[in-house]
């Protein structure tokens, strides 16, 4: 990767992290204040100070640190040092159960919020989406078995109407993780509507990275394209090669070329094998030598140039729509996403913690810096919609009940308010010796799936 690829991603990982880090925390220091406990120290990183300020009555530290993966609210607390008698109401240990409740989940529930109006807006403003059309199913598949064809437009998944692409995969990824058949209502090349009921027994839970409605043979139209070159990547195969924009691909090793499909196809079977290209620019014929370079996808090693085809109007009309609702509609709908992706992934974690999901599926900080950077190349409300699923996956993971997050110290209060009495500091130990080696796990796991992803392609 460039240097200048590589610090847009490195932008776009630290500005999602700092968005998302300062707004948990900010909902911690906002319940906080409400409940007049004084905070000695909002701040952003771990680690050595880089920056800090004072402010406010309280003389609250505002601080920057090295580290950036996290933060935290440092709150006056008598288990942490002497606490002035004048002072002791404000002692966030000297509050009710119910109280220090409420300023633990602030800290989730904030990010929740966050999610809430990122998606608020993106229904509101309008976003460019893949329509709901599908491509040839693969011999043998189940959706070629229920007699899917080409150029099929999904209207609806069990009755649920649907109307972009994500929209087919949230749909069906919900129904498929409990194997329940799905019933497509569609609407063909020829406008005559249909519905096809597909068996998702075949679904492949080890596929979500990639692309999981493939095994069920639900793979996205693609409209017959020119081998015109309309994007060269940056530090790509091509781009080293000497592509440019514009360029159109006549030939590959004396093999005439016509579709884009054909360029994919040819380049795709010779990773690492130079090829030899005949194309015509400005009205001249050149001859360009490319590699195609080792990539993998759905477990098949493949070569990619890095070229994106150019699309006319009459492609992108009838490949995406515009998606909006009213101001109404657009809260209605991102509660109803913010709760659909919260139970999700709760229940992405619980078949991990069965061993129906591969803990393959777990992604860390690299991963995560990867899908800042793409979202943010692609534009402003992929990265949003970025923020947002995110901002809900933190929600979640602090809810669990592992001590040292937030949802384990509501575990301790829902037991202290059951029994009438704190959790013995034996019982806090213990649990906070638990809850950092369970969460040091869950990060050799990240990071190896990380590096392993690296190493992979």
């Amino acid at each position: 990767m460039n240097p200048e690829l590589l610090a847009w991603y490195v932008g776009a990982f630290l500005l999602a992290l700092a968005v998302l880090v300062v707004v948990h925390e900010m909902g911690h220091y906002l319940a906080a204040r409400a409940c007049n406990v004084k905070v000695l120290r909002f701040a952003f990183g771990f680690g050595k100070v880089l920056w800090m300020r004072r402010q406010g009555r309280d003389g609250t530290e505002w601080a920057i640190s090295a580290f950036p993966l996290g933060g935290y609210v440092k709150m006056l607390d008598e288990r942490e040092g002497e606490v002035a008698a004048a002072e002791l109401p404000r002692a966030f240990n000297r509050q009710s159960v119910g109280r220090r409740a409420f300023i633990v989940a602030a800290g989730p529930v904030a990010n929740f919020l966050l999610a809430i109006v990122l998606y608020w807006f993106l229904f509101m403003a309008g976003v460019t989406e893949l329509k709901p059309r599908l491509g040839p199913p693969p011999a043998g598949t189940p959706a070629a078995l229920a007699g899917i064809g080409e150029g099929m437009t999904v209207r609806a998944v069990n009755g649920q109407a649907i109307q972009t692409w994500q929209e087919l995969r949230w749909e069906t990824m919900r129904r498929a993780l409990d194997q329940e058949p799905l019933q497509l209502e569609v609407i063909s090349l020829h406008g005559e509507a249909g519905m096809h009921r597909i068996a998702s027994d075949r679904f492949d839970l080890e596929e979500l990275e990639k692309d999981p409605l493939r095994t069920l043979g639900l793979v996205l139209y693609r409209p017959r394209l020119p081998a015109v070159v309309g994007r060269v990547l940056p530090g790509s195969a091509a781009a080293a090669a000497g592509f440019r924009d514009d360029d159109r691909i006549l030939a590959i090793d004396g093999k005439a070329i016509a579709l884009w499909a054909e360029l994919a196809a040819t380049a795709g079977a010779a990773p690492g094998r130079e090829l030899k290209f005949a194309i015509e620019r400005d009205g001249r014929q050149l001859e360009l030598v490319a590699a195609p370079r080792l990539a993998e996808e759905g477990g098949h090693k493949l070569g990619r140039l890095g070229l994106m085809a150019k699309e006319g109007k009459g492609e992108a009309f009838e490949m995406t729509t515009v998606v909006s609702y009213g101001p109404l509609d657009s809260i209605a709908r991102s509660l109803a996403q913010t709760w659909d992706t919260s139970i999700l992934s709760l229940r992405m974690m619980g078949r991990m913690l069965t061993g129906e999901l591969s803990w393959k599926n777990l992604s860390g900080p690299v991963t995560i810096a990867d899908y800042a950077g793409q979202s943010a190349r692609l534009g402003p409300s992929y990265y949003l919609r970025f923020l947002a699923l995110i901002s809900i996956s933190l929600g979640v993971l602090n809810l669990l009940p592992v001590p040292v997050l937030d949802g384990g110290h509501l575990m301790y209060y829902l037991v202290e308010f059951i029994k009438g009495g704190p959790v013995s500091e034996r019982a806090l130990e213990i649990g906070q010796q638990i809850g950092f080696a369970l969460l040091a796990l869950l990060m050799a796991f990240a990071f190896y799936n990380d590096i392993n992803r690296l190493v992979s392609g």
